[in-house]
């Protein structure tokens, strides 16, 4: 995006405090881990090498779910995407929330 329209004054308020007034926190966080778990699957995927075919045949998750999920057009359940991570060494992890203070 154009740093020039970023905090104009003349267009309006900058995207973060835009999305501060329209989103809880809860549904910022959401998204906030929705877009890092995608792009480490993407990641992953591509230093490995692997196409979306290939992890279909690793994982046994259809081509087309694996491209939904990558662009964030579906809301995969907890076992689709521990399918997905698994043939590329990855798993999911319950850790505990940075301090805010």
């Amino acid at each position: 995006m154009d740093q020039t329209y970023i905090n104009n004054p003349a267009i309006g308020k900058n995207w973060e405090d835009f999305r501060k007034e329209i989103f809880t926190p809860e549904e910022i966080a959401e998204s906030n881990l929705r877009v890092a778990l995608i792009g480490e699957i993407i990641k992953a995927r591509k230093e490995q090498g692997i196409s979306q075919k290939e992890l279909e045949k690793l994982s046994g998750v259809k081509q087309p779910v694996i491209a939904r999920t990558e662009k964030g057009d579906t809301n995969p359940q907890l076992d689709t995407i521990l399918k997905i991570l698994a043939p590329l060494g990855k798993t999911l992890a319950v850790v505990p929330l940075a301090d805010k203070r």
